[in-house]
């Protein structure tokens, strides 16, 4: 491709924009609207801007179950931190799972680890957690997982696993960590959604609810893990996660990463 078929693209691509950006937010209003719509600095700007005949936020009955079964799988993102767990785990060791939804990674990650002395808590929302109760009752969650809604009281983890919870994490992360009774070991961080640019909350389409969605600025969330005391082990891109919100399409694609820490003092 020559520079001027390169440069011609650009062009043709900034003069559509407007068009996109039309399109995208008529989209909303459609029978099937975007996963992704709407732009704002803030999650209580984003969690105003919710219609009245949508649900605000995740912890609500009607959204927890959605996609549990495609969660519940072992997917291409998610063999960096099988092989990490597996480096770290050891017999009688702690994960806090924070966000862990309905124990879909313990449930995924039992057919090729072995879990059974391993004591998995997960801390999750209200709604998540009376969910995650009733599925283990009924069989359908192992029974070394616990699931607790708040972080007090949670013995100090052996590893914090954050797989997908930064977009919804409505803090800091440093001040989620200072929640806790002690430094966690190891800290994996799993499908954080960043850009280049600076930080933008969106709204997920997840069932009936609209669940604001962080896009953090990059450099300032790493500038954030630096001075927290952990070496930075390993580190992943996970491309099939990146997403562009279809209202907003001149914000360009988020980026999906992940990654292990591990304390500097241990």
């Amino acid at each position: 491709m020559t520079a001027l078929t390169t440069l011609a693209r650009r062009s043709l691509a900034r003069a559509s924009l407007p068009l996109r950006s039309g399109l995208g937010r008529l989209s909303q209003y459609g029978p099937r609207p975007p996963r992704f719509a709407g732009a704002y600095a803030s999650v209580a700007e984003a969690l105003a801007a919710v219609p009245p005949s949508r649900l605000a936020g995740y912890d609500h009955d009607a959204a927890v179950d959605v996609s549990l079964e495609a969660m519940s799988q072992v997917h291409l993102w998610d063999y960096p931190v099988l092989f990490w767990l597996d480096r770290l785990l050891k017999p009688g060791a702690v994960v806090l799972d924070v966000g862990g939804h309905l124990a879909t990674k313990p449930t995924a990650f039992a057919r090729l680890l072995d879990l059974s002395d391993v004591s998995w808590i997960i801390q999750d929302l209200p709604a998540v957690v009376s969910r995650g109760k009733a599925l283990q009752a009924a069989g359908r969650v192992p029974p070394q997982v616990s699931f607790r809604e708040s972080l007090v009281g949670c013995p100090r983890p052996d590893v914090l696993l954050a797989s997908g919870l930064l977009q919804y994490l409505d803090r800091p992360f440093p001040e989620l960590l200072r929640q806790l009774p002690g430094r966690p070991g190891a800290i994996l961080l799993n499908k954080v959604a960043m850009r280049n640019g600076p930080e933008v909350v969106t709204l997920e389409r997840i069932g009936p609810a609209r669940v604001p969605y962080r896009i953090r600025n990059r450099a300032g969330f790493e500038a954030e893990l630096a001075v927290l005391g952990y070496r930075t082990a390993d580190h992943w891109s996970i491309p099939q996660l990146s997403h562009r919100i279809t209202t907003h399409p001149g914000l360009g694609r988020s980026e999906s990463r992940g990654m292990a820490l591990i304390d500097l003092s241990s």
